[in-house]
């Protein structure tokens, strides 16, 4: 009984193992679109409520432009946030434009099915 426990503990692990892995693969299909904000903004609060209905479709990386290390984009955008970079391109500033992300992911979701 024991032993029989043991192989399901390990199929278990194996199993997630997989998942994990599998998971790991899928996200880094996804585009990561990258926030420049500080806080408090309550913009960009408002810009990240718009996004959730694509949420599935990217990684969300939020740049905090206030941070010593991140003066430069201080200087770019201190006037502008949010700012929005699609994999490190520039897409939109101050408000989500819902049609030109929806056509920017379902362009990098046509690059990524033809792969």
């Amino acid at each position: 009984m024991l032993w029989f426990q043991g192989n399901s503990l390990q199929i278990a692990k194996s199993s997630f193992g997989l998942f994990v892995r599998n998971l790991s693969a899928s996200n880094a299909a996804l585009p990561v679109l990258t926030l420049f904000t500080k806080i408090p903004c309550p913009l960009c609060d408002e810009a990240k409520e718009v996004l959730k209905p694509y949420r599935n479709r990217f990684i969300l990386q939020e740049v905090d432009i206030t941070l010593p290390e991140n003066s430069a984009w201080y200087e770019r955008y201190k006037f502008d946030i949010p700012v929005f970079h699609l994999n490190g391109q520039f897409l939109m500033m101050h408000r989500v434009n819902t049609s030109k992300l929806e056509k920017q992911l379902m362009k990098h979701e046509r690059q990524g099915a033809g792969d």
